[in-house]
């Protein structure tokens, strides 16, 4: 596809994280931009601000009348969707039956990588602040990179990069997303796998499937293919990897002499040339830490200076909703975090307890589709059992219908822990108010995040 040719793109689902990416680059080259989504967020608050058409009413009335001017030329209007839309969706469906050129949002990124130098950073979990680092240590060292990123850098305010020149073959960072297998639309330089955790079930069947998904991503990388030590024997690709670990020493970026000073890691970086010494992190973690050194090896496989790669990991100000701080006080602290998977609830409450192992843990979950909930039940329930105090919403279903005896409440009964409940979404403010907190977390992929501001506001105006 020429994207020249193209003068309108139309988004179903503009309000994803990653459509949301893709509408603001289109939009920023010169393209008339528009689209659906089911509810407004900020994020679609802010591309209604920055001049895109979106609402929220699956009507065909609504899509602009300058794409349904048939026989308009249809050969100039692109549609982009995500696979979350359903198919029965009404203006989906119009789009179908009238002709219109309809690509998903991977295809759409990997026509528009094509071209370029690309990095792509695949993983169930880790990949956002990877890749949003990666891309922090090109600015850093003035590589003018673009980049399509699955979260909000707190550096730059935005999920979306542009270098200044555009040029074909420029430097672009992409995170990889594995869901429906959209990662296999790319043919990266330099590939990343972070992990590859059972996730998305209800896509790939099995564990077995879903690595062979990952190995052939893998097997489509065009120069160096970086893997976590942890992961290489799930990863069938052909290709010799270069391995780093947070801690075993086999790899060959790996780290060692980690401690905590003042709320920031600081440790040593082995390569396979160099020792950094002294290498500071400003986020919290030790999975940070580790995907601070999958960044580091990407860098340095590049080949920018350790100066650079130690300025960038110490300003590096982490991504939004990732053990992002909302207060930060002697007595209160509220973090939010987009934990939506059994092993990412365990590293952000594990970070939590790390940070703070003097004050009680009180986390608010919203489980994030049925059929993740069934599939991990148990594994969720272990992971929250972490908390001194765990609180559940009702369950996201996104895209999905209810699964019978699938619910919070089935959740709960797993659960080991004695201090637990849920609250629905009505009452969940009121149930806060009520609890003396020390450290609160709010957790999940949902709409919790609509949230955020009211409990931030509310424990400010309590003082607790």
């Amino acid at each position: 596809m020429n994207f020249n040719n193209i003068k309108q793109i139309y988004f179903l689902g503009i309000g994803g994280i990653g459509m949301s990416a893709l509408a603001r680059y289109f939009k920023a080259i010169g393209k008339s931009v528009s689209g659906y989504d089911k509810t407004p967020t900020k994020l679609t608050d802010e591309l209604i601000a920055e001049g895109i058409d979106v609402h929220f009413d699956d009507s065909i009335r609504l899509i602009p009348a300058s794409i349904k001017q048939l026989p308009y030329a249809i050969e100039n209007i692109l549609i982009v969707y995500t696979p979350a839309i359903p198919k029965e969706h009404k203006e989906f469906i119009y789009f179908k039956e009238n002709g219109f050129v309809i690509q998903k949002r991977s295809e759409v990124l990997g026509i528009i990588t094509e071209n370029s130098n690309t990095i792509a950073v695949a993983g169930t979990h880790g990949k956002t602040t990877t890749s949003s680092l990666i891309a922090h240590i090109f600015k850093t060292a003035n590589l003018d990179p673009s980049a399509f990123l699955g979260g909000i850098t707190q550096n730059y305010n935005t999920n979306l990069l542009l270098s200044l020149t555009m040029t074909t073959n420029n430097l672009v960072v992409v995170e990889a997303d594995e869901y429906d297998r959209s990662f296999l639309t790319l043919h990266p330089e330099i590939g990343v796998i972070t992990s590859v955790d059972a996730d998305h079930l209800d896509i790939y069947g099995d564990e077995k499937y879903m690595h062979e998904s990952y190995s052939l991503f893998a097997s489509q990388v065009k120069s160096k293919l970086i893997l976590k030590m942890s992961i290489v024997s799930n990863i069938n690709s052909g290709k010799k990897a270069i391995t780093y670990s947070v801690s075993d020493d086999r790899a060959d970026y790996f780290a060692q002499n980690i401690r905590i000073e003042n709320g920031q890691y600081h440790y040593e970086i082995v390569t396979p040339t160099n020792i950094f010494t002294n290498i500071t992190l400003g986020l919290p973690g030790l999975h940070n830490v580790e995907n601070s050194i999958a960044a580091i090896a990407v860098a340095c496989e590049m080949k920018i200076s350790e100066q650079d790669i130690r300025e960038a990991l110490k300003t590096f100000g982490g991504v939004k909703r990732r053990f992002d701080y909302q207060i930060k006080t002697d007595s209160l602290v509220y973090i939010d975090d987009y934990a939506h998977h059994p092993e990412e609830l365990k590293a952000a409450i594990n970070s939590a307890k790390e940070m703070y192992p003097n004050k009680k843990i009180t986390g608010i979950f919203q489980p994030h589709l049925f059929s993740r909930t069934r599939d991990f039940a148990d594994e969720f329930a272990r992971s929250l059992d972490l908390l001194d105090e765990c609180i559940l919403m009702e369950i996201y279903p996104a895209r999905e219908l209810p699964i019978e005896g699938v619910t919070s409440a089935m959740l709960l009964d797993k659960m080991k822990s004695t201090d637990k409940s849920i609250s629905q979404k009505e009452n969940l403010l009121e149930d806060i108010s009520k609890k003396k907190l020390e450290v609160l977390m709010t957790l999940g992929a949902g709409d919790i995040d609509m949230f955020v501001e009211p409990i931030k506001n509310l424990l400010l105006q309590k003082g607790n």
